[in-house]
């Protein structure tokens, strides 16, 4: 059987007033920086995504612009987080046990 000569991905940038999502279909050696200019090209100018900036990952695994993707991947630019999950936790967790003294 022969490899396909296509792969499909999603590219997607969230902002949290916004979501963008784009979806594409590549050469099967596309790589994860070929799929990101290739969704540069749909967005146009208009669209506030940090490119060439933003840490990619997929399905949450963070990944190098120069790893491959497999067919059906879903292709993540990740934003910095305002704060630290982990921090907000600890201070929630902190709130929640002076409020049952």
């Amino acid at each position: 059987m022969s490899a396909p000569a296509n792969k499909r991905c999603t590219v997607v940038y969230a902002l949290p007033q916004q979501q963008y999502l784009w979806r594409l279909e590549l050469a099967a050696g596309a790589r994860i920086g070929d799929a990101l200019e290739a969704a540069r090209l749909l967005a146009g100018p208009a669209a506030e995504v940090p490119w060439d900036a933003a840490p990619v990952g997929i399905f949450g695994e963070p990944r190098r612009r120069e790893d491959s993707f497999a067919d059906g991947d879903r292709i993540e630019l990740y934003r910095p987080l305002a704060r630290d999950p982990r921090a907000r936790r600890r201070e929630r967790a902190r709130r929640e046990r002076r409020s049952r003294r």
